[in-house]
């Protein structure tokens, strides 16, 4: 049996994309990712969790970021998780957790009954998917009545 390692995110950018050209014909950006939930307290106040996601995109994505991704912004991602070690010049073992993006679309806000502004790779698919995942996360209209 195969294994699925996929990753879907909407957060916003904790710093503008780092990016390094490796050689001729390879970019690399890398970016924080913070993606906030809502829950409930046990007084009843609404509280957030903030995660930290690292960000890294290869080559012609990489190059899209680099040009339009900002400090801030709001931002779909799909990837996979990668986990890496090494050791650092003291001799101790680091480790870090990735999230390698495939794509991304820059979301934008609603102003009342706007519709959201999308940057979306050319596949319509995933176009498709992006605009309903847009349109039906909207954390904020969520109820008070929920039965968890």
């Amino acid at each position: 049996m195969r294994g699925i390692n996929k990753v879907i995110l909407i957060g916003h950018l904790g710093r503008d994309p780092e990016v390094k050209r490796l050689d001729a014909n390879t970019t690399v950006a890398k970016f924080s990712l913070a993606t906030t939930e809502p829950y409930k307290t046990k007084e009843g106040t609404w509280a957030e969790q903030t995660e930290w996601h690292n960000i890294v995109m290869w080559r012609q994505l990489a190059e899209r970021a680099e040009r339009d991704l900002r400090k801030g912004m709001p931002i779909y991602i799909e990837g996979k998780i990668r986990s890496r070690s090494w050791d650092d010049k003291d001799g101790n073992k680091r480790y870090v957790t990735e999230v390698v993006a495939d794509m991304f679309s820059i979301l934008e806000r609603r102003n009342n009954d706007q519709e959201h502004t999308n940057t979306n790779s050319s596949q319509t698919q995933q176009q498709q998917a992006n605009e309903v995942t847009e349109k039906s996360f909207d954390i904020e209209d969520a109820s008070d009545d929920l039965p968890f």
